[in-house]
């Protein structure tokens, strides 16, 4: 294909946020109509792009390879396959479900370009195949989300945004050191001696010891660890979730988070792979124990949305746990659980939000009984509610099953343990929906408003596709299993191990 279709996904928030920038002020209608168009528009190119993917290839099309910085063999390339697909889709899809979602009450000029640019910079994350432009993007995300979060949050927002800043350029500067690390060490181990940051040349490097190979590995998963955020690195994750308005809220736990996932199966797995087999016991732990705590955690807040922001620390870890299986099965359910998080967390937030809206609080003991006053709400939180919990029939299941099943193929006691963030996630998030939701209404809970059309519109696309990806989830299996069973091949083939066998069946469903 001619056209440029993903340097138009990249390019076409960021011409959005320009045009949003060039509107006075005043003009506040006009100023959210091209928000909105620049961010639907985007949606559409994501939505041709998922119709055009071709099933059954698992390398990367639609491949954009422009020379950049010459000297310094750096590259305009962007790239798509079945693993960055669906994140892809899913970023485009989120953003202008949440900037329809609750509204913000000042300076929405301001708050629709950060936003933009922050679409922008995670859209070209997942689709930048040189290592230097994906770092440029991976921090482009950081400087939007901090203004969002410390410009349109709550009381504790400045405490917020700055403890995510800290924590999360913390961990770039381990990933700028490695990135270049290796970038230096390929040079002199390649037969040209070439300077470049292209991803599949860097994959094919070879002659640099193993032992050194593994710093640099760390380097890298330092970063994306506090972007996932894994335990004990996820400290600031409850406080930027809890002060952000809304729409942060879901763009954080939808795709932010994601980046830390798909960095570590991107360039941890692929550049890597040896070194991530080593060190897979070390964050399969620190993933169980990210289940398991987050889990607790969760069962113990009384902010109705802090419980997810800490629900989130949980569900990834199971992500990670597929990610580190080094198996099809794991490695297909960890990507297909990002994209199931982003939905089933991007609603929950959402619709915290629209309580907050109403009742302008988020504590459950001040809640109760809104089930009465608002029957389409409750029944929208229920749905997305249970497909959190991994309920079969909706979408959380099909990614947690395939995680567990990868998992306990290679890593059986993990999976074992794991398998109790089941139990927790169905302990807290039904206990939060029986106190926020059954009983009688009293005061202010028994005037509250159900959701209005527009919010049903907002949630029905989220619902439709928890519940599609729950009852048939061949679609997006069919295309994200080339791409993870080329990944495995590598892995496999550069670490002279064997991929393990299942006797029922190495297909995913």
């Amino acid at each position: 294909m001619s056209f440029p279709l993903l340097t138009a996904i990249v390019l076409l928030p960021v011409i959005g946020a320009a045009v949003v920038a060039l509107i006075p002020s005043n003009r506040d209608e006009t100023i959210r109509a091209v928000g909105l168009v620049a961010s639907i528009g985007t949606a559409v190119l994501a939505v041709f792009l998922t119709i055009n993917f071709k099933t059954g290839d698992g390398g990367f099309q639609f491949v954009t390879d422009h020379v950049w910085i010459r000297q310094f063999g750096v590259s305009w390339k962007l790239g798509v396959d079945g693993i960055s697909l669906f994140l892809v889709l899913l970023t485009a899809g989120l953003f202008p479900l949440a900037l329809m979602g609750p509204k913000v009450h000042h300076d929405r000029k301001s708050y629709l370009a950060w936003m933009l640019v922050l679409e922008a910079g995670c859209l070209g994350s997942f689709l930048a195949l040189d290592v230097l432009v994906f770092f440029l993007f991976f921090e482009l995300t950081i400087i939007p989300m901090y203004f969002i979060i410390g410009g349109w949050g709550y009381d504790n927002r400045v405490y917020a945004s700055i403890k995510f800043v800290l924590y999360t350029l913390f961990g770039s500067a381990f990933l700028l050191v490695a990135m270049l690390a290796l970038v230096f060490l390929h040079q002199s181990h390649s037969a040209d001696h070439e300077l470049t940051f292209d991803l599949v040349k860097l994959a094919a490097t070879k002659g640099i010891a193993e032992s050194t190979l593994r710093w640099i590995f760390l380097g890298f998963a330092a970063a994306f660890a506090v972007k996932v955020p894994l335990f004990p690195l996820h400290t600031w994750l409850p406080d930027a979730h809890t002060e952000a308005p809304t729409a942060g809220s879901v763009i954080l736990a939808g795709v932010l988070l994601k980046l830390g996932t798909y960095g570590l199966v991107r360039f941890g797995l692929y550049l890597f792979p040896k070194a991530a087999i080593d060190l897979a016991p070390l964050l399969l732990t620190l993933a169980v124990i990210g289940i398991t705590y987050g889990a607790i955690v969760a069962a113990v807040q009384k902010d109705l949305k802090r419980l997810v922001a800490y629900s989130s620390v949980a569900h990834l870890g199971f992500i990670i746990l597929g990610v580190f299986a080094f198996t099809t099965q794991g490695l297909s359910g960890g990507v297909l659980q990002m994209v199931n998080h982003g939905l089933s967390t991007g609603a929950l937030f959402l619709l915290v939000g629209m309580i907050y809206e109403r009742r302008h609080t988020r504590q459950i003991s001040e809640l109760g009984g809104l089930q009465k006053p608002a029957p389409v709400l409750a029944g929208v939180f229920m749905v997305v509610m249970l497909s959190s919990i991994g309920l079969p029939g909706l979408n959380g299941f099909v990614g947690e099953f395939l995680i567990l099943l990868g998992t306990f193929l290679t890593h059986r006691w993990w999976a074992v343990v794991a398998t109790t963030g089941v139990i927790l996630a169905a302990v807290y998030l039904l206990w939060a929906y029986q106190r926020v939701f059954h009983g009688e209404p009293t005061g202010d809970n028994a005037t509250m408003t159900d959701m209005t059309w527009a919010e049903r519109a907002v949630m029905a696309p989220l619902v439709v596709a928890i519940v599609f990806l729950g009852v048939y989830p061949k679609p997006v299996l069919d295309r994200i299993n080339p791409s993870v069973s080329q990944l495995m091949t590598h892995v496999h083939e550069r670490t002279e191990t064997r991929p393990p066998t299942v006797a029922v069946g190495t297909d995913a469903p």
